[in-house]
């Protein structure tokens, strides 16, 4: 008596190893609807199935950045790959490109809305599955990242290697994009930890307010000062703490005559960074 196949089955063997519906019925069903057997039958077939790759380590790939026609949401998708030798391949990035246009027509917010949008007449994890079948490697949607604001300006640098979302609180002109890129790039070459003081997770803080300290206690030029001294000392350090991983206080790269908020205002009296993402591959 042959086993009952049920097309929870069939979709099992499908989202492991990534080949097609048909093929995964036939395989179940020529190996009695034993599991590893069916896909030892994918791979006899000569099939590239995906199965045994989710232990694989996805250090490579690209990210995209993208911005909707009107400026005012923008998105930045990073697809993973295991080696460099894929993440340059011009059909990756094209997939990886195409995929972050879906993202943006499609309004969604997470990796697993990604996933569920339709693609090609399939699904954007079926088609990621077909990837992973074709090329041999472990491929994924790592991060997916949305920014709305007045403006929204999207910036790729190094080969796909590191995307940026500025958002500003000011509506789309050239003067906003050209401002909106100029901060992007200076995101993109000093990771900045926050948009400002307040932003900065309050554990980080505490951390290096420990640390500073913890130097002033073996500095033997603090010895024996009172502690109200060595208090403004610690706030001192801390500052320049914030001036150096806060966006809004950071010398501008272009002109470290002044900071990036000194920079906006010289755009635009009110202008300012209502929100940033940095995503980087690695």
């Amino acid at each position: 008596m042959s086993a009952t196949i049920t097309a929870a089955d069939v979709n099992k063997l499908r989202q492991t190893t990534g080949a097609g519906m048909m093929d995964c019925r036939k395989a179940l069903v020529e190996s009695e609807g034993d599991f590893e057997k069916a896909i030892d039958y994918l791979r006899k077939k000569g099939q590239k199935v995906a199965a045994n790759r989710s232990d694989r380590e996805a250090k490579e790939g690209v990210v995209v950045a993208k911005a909707s026609a009107d400026g005012k949401t923008g998105i930045v998708l990073q697809l993973s790959s295991e080696t460099d030798f894929v993440a340059k391949n011009a059909e990756f990035i094209d997939f990886a490109n195409e995929l972050a246009n879906i993202a943006l027509e499609g309004g969604v917010n997470d990796i697993e809305g990604v996933k569920a949008l339709s693609m090609g007449g399939a699904t954007v994890g079926d088609k990621l599955l077909e990837m992973v079948a074709k090329i041999g490697e472990k491929i994924d949607v790592v991060r997916f990242e949305k920014v709305e604001a007045d403006a929204v300006i999207p910036y790729i640098h190094g080969n796909y290697r590191i995307g940026v979302l500025v958002g500003l609180n000011a509506p789309v002109s050239e003067n906003i994009t050209a401002a909106g890129r100029d901060v992007a790039m200076q995101i993109a070459a000093m990771n900045p930890l926050g948009l400002n003081h307040e932003s900065i997770d309050p554990a980080v803080v505490e951390r290096e307010r420990g640390i500073v300290m913890e130097q002033m206690k073996t500095d033997p030029k603090m010895a024996g000062k009172p502690e109200e001294m060595m208090a403004k000392v610690a706030e001192g350090k801390l500052n320049a703490f914030f001036k150096e991983n806060t966006l809004m206080a950071q010398a501008f790269v272009k002109d470290n005559g002044k900071s990036v908020a000194d920079y906006l205002k010289s755009v635009g009296k009110d202008l300012t960074v209502t929100k940033f993402v940095r995503v980087a591959v690695g």
